[in-house]
């Protein structure tokens, strides 16, 4: 199975929403049968509205079509409830779409374009959708207000930050300042070795939902790291495994660098044969270690040995 066909599953072939006004296109569908099960982390259902991508499979009183809008901050915070006191859950970076579908009291609600995720974004957070031409490289990167090095600059762009400009000798010049053309890659391009980008994150703090150098979790990293090397994986741990599928057949000693490695609730790239780096609630950071330390953690926790849980993405 590969990481695209596997994210579909992963998701229950929910389908995309027609571009559109958020709030409009509310029409009425016929639901024939028992409206099936769904996770709500990957399929945008409330009690009072849905995507219309769901209609006709999932029961909602109201279903509107999305709105594509992108990120206008260099990241935020993506929330399970409209309330700042509400759990993050993931983190939108700067350019990255959105799909809006409700805007209420200063909170939008939809999902991530890049891996479905649904919650609610500030809406201060939300700008007009861009067509990037390129891709933040570095762990962070200064936007500038003139092609100087010494200028300053109004904001740090995270390492997946997603930016539309023109270039101008050795700088990108966009429509928030400058940047350098030595953070970036022009988007499309591909990292031929994501455990370099978990790597440039070690020493990063641990943030539950977080996906940046500022704090980032473990399945934020995989995704990070990943991404980078184009393939798009889900959020969470456990979609991430069941996009991908256990594969049985990879030992221990086989490993090699970019190897995933999951554990119940917990994932982690492999650096080599025998590290592996992951964002650790026991550490609180990212973390460079030997597998063999975190295996025997987990075993003293009364978990299986994960080896039906590693897989090989190339």
């Amino acid at each position: 199975m590969t990481a695209e066909t596997g994210l579909h599953s992963a998701i229950h072939g929910v389908r995309m929403g027609r571009p559109g006004v958020a709030g409009a296109g509310r029409d009425r569908f016929g639901l024939t049968g028992a409206s099936h099960s769904f996770d709500p982390r990957v399929v945008a259902i409330r009690p009072d509205l849905a995507d219309i991508a769901v209609a006709g499979v999932h029961f909602a009183p109201h279903y509107a079509a999305p709105m594509m809008r992108s990120c206008a901050l260099p990241a935020a915070a993506m929330r399970a409830a409209p309330s700042l006191d509400a759990d993050q859950s993931s983190e939108i970076l700067f350019g990255e779409g959105f799909a809006l579908l409700d805007l209420t009291g200063g909170w939008a609600w939809g999902y991530s374009l890049a891996d479905h995720y649904v919650g609610y974004l500030a809406a201060e957070a939300l700008g007009a959708p861009i067509a990037p031409t390129h891709r933040v490289n570095m762990a962070e990167a200064m936007l500038h207000s003139a092609p100087d090095a010494a200028s300053g600059g109004p904001a740090v762009l995270p390492f997946g930050a997603m930016v539309m400009g023109a270039v101008e000798g050795e700088w990108l010049k966009t429509p928030h300042g400058y940047l350098p053309l030595a953070a970036l890659v022009e988007a499309g391009s591909e990292e031929a070795d994501p455990a370099a980008v978990a790597e440039a994150m070690i020493g990063a703090p641990y943030l539950w939902g977080g996906r940046t150098a500022h704090g980032i979790d473990c399945s934020g990293l995989v995704q990070l790291a990943w991404s980078a090397a184009g393939v798009q994986l889900p959020r969470d741990s456990d979609l991430q495994l069941a996009c991908l599928g256990p594969d049985k057949d990879i030992e221990p000693a086989g490993l090699a660098r970019g190897d995933l490695v999951f554990f119940p609730g917990h994932v982690g790239i492999m650096a080599d044969h025998d590290r592996i780096i992951h964002a650790s609630r026991r550490w609180m950071e990212v973390k460079s270690e030997p597998l063999a330390d975190v295996i025997a953690r987990s075993a003293q926790k009364g978990h299986q040995p994960p080896t039906s849980g590693m897989k090989r993405l190339r």
